[in-house]
């Protein structure tokens, strides 16, 4: 009797590694980033930790998360959307960090971190010739989309905190901003032939500050504009929004992806 060989998994034989973009992708997309802003508050202040030590436990935990993610060989929703909470809590740590920290100013942080996005997906272009999330079909890819992941995060963290504080619009105001821009985008799309692939990364970015400033909202005391929630209460609520949500996922399969476009090269 011959037992039979299993021929290894290579970038040719994976399946779509990202979610079909339904109603619940935009539900967990904007609570996982309301989380990033509680949950980072929650590490590096009330349980004093510092911005760096907190940076560190979370990339440390974030490198595991993704190399699992980067070994399967198609959609975990699990599996995906704790990487995606996880690289939402890095990117608001790295921006306060750099911000609080190193005393790099909002504005250089936004620009900087604007560039890195922007060159990411001209990179991924040149080489992939498309920047479609339909087609995380291969290692390289992967690679890209989680990068522009999260830098979409970073900016988005920078950009919030810029419009919210340097131009004091507060956080219910700030929401309602890009709440509103995240209409506009949506719009253009359905009704004015804007591109569904840019439509999507710049909704992708836009929830991120928006999460935030619902996360801020919900969690600073009413003193200073906020509901008076606290770090902790705001991200169990969220936390276990999410989880439950991902939960209904795996078991009715709702957001499995279609079957990706084979890669070429």
């Amino acid at each position: 009797m011959r037992t039979a060989t299993i021929p290894p998994v290579t970038a040719r034989d994976m399946l779509n590694k990202v979610p079909e973009v339904t109603i619940f992708f935009w539900i967990i997309k904007i609570m996982a980033t309301t989380v990033g802003e509680t949950a980072a508050d929650y590490l590096s202040a009330t349980l004093a930790l510092g911005l760096a030590v907190a940076m560190g436990l979370v990339t440390a935990f974030l490198v595991v998360v993704l190399a699992l993610q980067f070994r399967a060989r198609g959609y975990v929703a699990g599996l995906y959307w704790l990487a995606v909470v996880l690289i939402s809590i890095a990117g608001t740590l790295i921006t306060d960090y750099l911000v609080d920290e190193r005393g790099v100013t909002l504005w250089t942080t936004t620009i900087l971190f604007a560039i890195a996005l922007g060159a990411t997906f001209a990179i991924w272009f040149a080489g992939e010739r498309t920047l479609s999330i339909h087609t995380i079909n291969t290692t390289k890819r992967e690679t890209f989309y989680w990068s522009a992941i999260l830098f979409t995060f970073a900016l988005g963290t920078a950009a919030g905190d810029l419009i919210a504080e340097e131009f004091n619009l507060g956080y219910w105001k700030s929401a309602i901003l890009f709440g509103g821009l995240i209409g506009a985008v949506t719009a253009a799309w359905r009704w004015f032939g804007l591109n569904p692939v840019p439509a999507f990364w710049l909704a992708y970015i836009l929830t991120r500050p928006l999460g935030a400033s619902l996360g801020d909202y919900f969690s600073q005391p009413t003193a200073d504009g906020g509901v008076g929630l606290g770090a902790v209460l705001t991200t169990a609520i969220f936390l276990s929004t999410i989880l439950g949500v991902v939960v209904y996922l795996i078991r009715t399969r709702k957001d499995q992806p279609a079957l990706a476009v084979p890669p070429t090269g």
